[in-house]
């Protein structure tokens, strides 16, 4: 049987933990669109089960994710999957994991990686990871919930500095702002996020749960609205001469040209 071309999405069960692995290492992680398919597949799972109460999500390889792999997206022989909307939403936008989740990242964690860890509840950081939201350097916008999410972590200023600059920063920047919770050293934090998890799959599966739960009551009406913008922002930007410059000049692998229409 021939091997199965691309990246793919990897989970196993540790007792009441459900690790998942993002694994397309030969691309830096990068998610195309089986992948996104797949993640939110065993997000659904996770969900659902109510034998697993908590998610580890991490990835193979020297980094956590470069982002998209954008001609799989945008790109004229573009195809993406769709998603069920009874499917958890993997940058919770939609329906989310009713169960905590724990994300290890090390290395590169670009744009949609930050936003999926972000939809999560406790980030663990290897000390070599860099982080850049760069959307708006390839024409676009974020669109899986950075703009309201970074608010909420790390207040107007923080939040502002690095979503406008697009700048790449590193681990103790992220932990410095309230985007990370932890940074250890590169290599053990996957063994860390796990510890994590042990430790609240010791507490009562059902009032973690209603923690979550009620935690998340007390953002839904401020995150409600956000996630209704997020059409406009898409209509808005994708259909820009930018954005075409921004995807076209990602592939060219050179520096975009931007004129602002």
């Amino acid at each position: 049987m021939a091997e199965e071309l691309g990246g793919k999405i990897i989970s196993e069960i540790d007792g009441h933990i459900l690790k998942i692995t993002i694994s397309n290492p030969k691309k830096r992680n990068a998610f195309d669109p089986k992948m996104m398919l797949q993640l939110s597949n065993v997000l659904t799972d996770l969900d659902a089960d109510p034998e697993l109460w908590v998610g580890v999500l991490t990835a193979d390889g020297e980094h956590f994710t470069a982002g998209l792999d954008m001609p799989k997206f945008f790109g004229p022989n573009a195809n993406p999957a769709p998603i069920p909307e009874s499917n958890v939403n993997v940058f919770g936008l939609g329906k989310t994991c009713s169960k905590p989740i724990v994300t290890a990242m090390q290395g590169i964690c670009f744009t949609i990686g930050i936003e999926m860890a972000l939809a999560g509840d406790i980030i663990v950081a290897a000390d070599n990871c860099k982080f850049c939201q760069m959307e708006a350097k390839r024409g676009i916008a974020p669109l899986g919930g950075a703009h309201f999410r970074y608010l909420s972590r790390s207040g107007w200023g923080n939040a502002m500095y690095h979503l406008l600059l697009c700048d790449e920063f590193d681990a103790q920047e992220a932990y410095r702002v309230g985007l990370v919770q932890e940074v250890v050293t590169t290599g053990t934090q996957v063994e860390r996020a796990m510890e994590i998890a042990r430790t609240i799959a010791q507490n009562a599966p059902l009032g973690i749960q209603a923690t979550k739960a009620a935690g998340r009551s007390y953002i839904e009406a401020g995150e409600a609205s956000a996630v209704k913008a997020i059409d406009d922002i898409r209509d808005r930007v994708m259909s820009s001469q930018d954005a075409e410059e921004g995807i076209r000049s990602f592939v060219e692998r050179r520096a975009a040209v931007f004129t602002g229409k």
